[in-house]
C-alpha cells in the first residue's frame, strides 16, 4: 500500500492483464484519501464530478486532464457539459481499480 502522499509523485506504470486488482480493503483505504472521489457499487470504478460557471471552464479542465492523462500514459472516461466535468476511472486491462486510478485520481486533484 503507497501512502496518498507519495501517490502525486509516483508515475502511473503499464498495465497489463496481470495488472493486480485492488481488493475492498485497499480500494477503501486510498479512497478515504480522496478529496470527494466515490466508488460505484460494482467496486470496479472511482469517479467525481467537477462543477465549472459554464461549458469552457468545463473544456478547459477537461483537455488539462487529457494532458496529464498523456504524460501519466492512464487515461479515464471523461464526461463533459455545461457547467460540469465528469472523471470515470478504472484500469481497462483488468477491468477493475489498480493503483494507477489512485495516483492520477490524487494529480487530477492537484489541477
Amino acid at each position: 500500500m503507497i501512502k496518498n502522499k507519495d501517490l502525486s509523485k509516483i508515475k502511473c506504470e503499464p498495465c497489463n492483464g496481470n495488472t493486480p486488482k485492488l481488493n475492498f480493503e485497499e480500494i477503501s483505504k486510498y479512497l478515504s484519501t480522496l478529496n470527494e472521489w466515490s466508488v460505484n457499487d460494482n467496486q470496479d470504478m472511482i469517479f467525481k464530478k467537477f462543477k465549472f460557471k459554464n461549458f469552457n471552464d468545463a473544456l478547459n479542465y477537461a483537455n488539462k486532464i487529457g494532458e496529464l492523462s498523456d504524460k501519466e500514459g492512464h487515461h479515464p472516461d471523461i464526461s463533459i457539459g455545461w457547467g460540469y466535468c465528469l472523471i470515470m476511472m478504472h484500469t481497462h486491462a483488468i477491468k477493475g481499480l489498480s493503483v494507477n486510478d489512485f495516483i492520477l485520481a490524487t494529480k487530477i486533484d492537484l489541477i
